[in-house]
């Protein structure tokens, strides 16, 4: 007589949780997605928080201030007693006059502290274009002090403010671009593979004939043919729309591959003899058996389109100013003086590649964690 097995009930809990709650538990093995999670989730809620966070407009400037230096945030600053002071301040500015090239330069005043306060009063303004608001995180007390942590770009704008204004534009480009990508992949990829024949090889012709178009003469031409006349915000959505169409490519192959491979399992079978309909087998039945597929394509597409509208911002043929991206941020960055003696400007550049990187590795532990054949 055999003995029954018994059931711990760890195992018994594991057993009972939902497939959302197998793929957390499995994502949080993952330290170095899980770190990236928090990194991308920064990013956004900064994003979110622009008008906020950002101590001034992104388009005030003052002649007196270009190419200052960043004069860093501190807390602790020594008395004239040995002793030590908390409270939040910046340095002042001094100039001096650079013997060789003849010009005006600004260094650091040590002996000049600005107190910076937190939650300062500041003019009306909306944040995310909804709630009314007349608060700052941070400024120092008189307005009329320079204010640069990160340093002043060649007409005195704060470059803080502008990072901060740029990741809003530049992640939502990537987010609003891989959601329409995904739409456009996994509906025309998913038909083609479900159906296949014909309308497979239509579709097929057409994605090979969009990723045999070479890149740079092609965006030469879109920009070229886009209104001189529209608006930063139309510009804005015609970028993001472009992106889409361009980008969905890549997915439907994936997804027209996987759908191929799939149609002949039993399930889909039993599900066709169900008298299930075709949107139904493709929406509830195939396209969640290879959701890590799309989980990690997704994940990988979104830092495509932020260096797609980073690229072709800094060449030109994205967005413009006065729209601030870190794209057009980078812009300044492109001649000898900004290496030589402004290097805060490559700033936005440094963004770039810490969001990649995080959602690259984000990617992969959603891609582990929803894998069902992983362990």
């Amino acid at each position: 007589m055999s003995t029954p097995t018994m059931v711990s009930p760890a195992q018994t809990k594991r057993s009972r949780e939902s497939q959302f709650g197998l793929m957390w538990r499995r994502f949080k093995r993952h330290r170095l997605a899980l770190v990236s999670l928090w990194i991308v989730g920064l990013f956004y809620l900064v994003a979110l928080l622009a008008e906020f966070i950002a101590p001034v407009d992104p388009s005030d400037y003052s002649a007196r201030y270009t190419y200052a230096p960043p004069q860093g945030l501190h807390f602790l600053a020594q008395n004239e007693d040995g002793g030590w002071e908390f409270g939040p301040f910046v340095y002042g500015y001094k100039t001096e006059i650079d013997p060789v090239a003849l010009r005006r330069t600004f260094v650091i005043d040590e002996t000049v502290r600005l107190p910076v306060q937190f939650f300062a009063e500041s003019e009306p303004y909306m944040l995310a274009g909804i709630i009314p608001m007349s608060i700052k995180l941070m400024g120092v007390e008189n307005p009329r002090d320079p204010f640069y942590i990160l340093g002043a770009d060649r007409l005195g704008r704060d470059l803080l403010s502008r990072l901060i204004h740029g990741t809003r534009i530049s992640l939502s480009i990537g987010l609003a671009g891989v959601t329409l990508s995904l739409f456009f992949g996994i509906i025309i990829g998913g038909f083609a593979g479900y159906y296949g024949g014909w309308f497979d090889t239509g579709v097929m012709r057409v994605v090979e004939f969009i990723r045999s178009m070479p890149t740079i003469p092609l965006w030469l031409g879109l920009a070229a043919a886009m209104p001189k006349d529209w608006s930063a915000l139309q510009t804005y959505f015609a970028i993001t729309l472009i992106l889409s169409l361009i980008g969905w490519t890549e997915l439907a192959r994936v997804v027209r591959g996987r759908f191929l491979s799939l149609r002949t399992e039993d399930f889909v079978t039993a599900a066709q003899l169900d008298g299930a309909s075709d949107w139904r087998i493709i929406t509830r039945h195939m396209v969640p058996s290879f959701m890590s597929h799309i989980i990690a394509a997704a994940t990988l597409a979104i830092p495509g389109m932020i260096l797609a509208e980073t690229a072709l911002s800094f060449l030109g043929l994205g967005l413009q100013a006065p729209i601030v991206s870190w794209g057009t941020l980078l812009q300044d960055a492109q001649n000898i003086r900004t290496l030589a003696t402004a290097p805060w400007l490559l700033l936005p550049g440094v963004c770039v590649v810490v969001v990649i990187l995080s959602m690259n590795f984000f990617g992969d532990g959603l891609r582990d964690a929803a894998d069902p054949h992983g362990r």
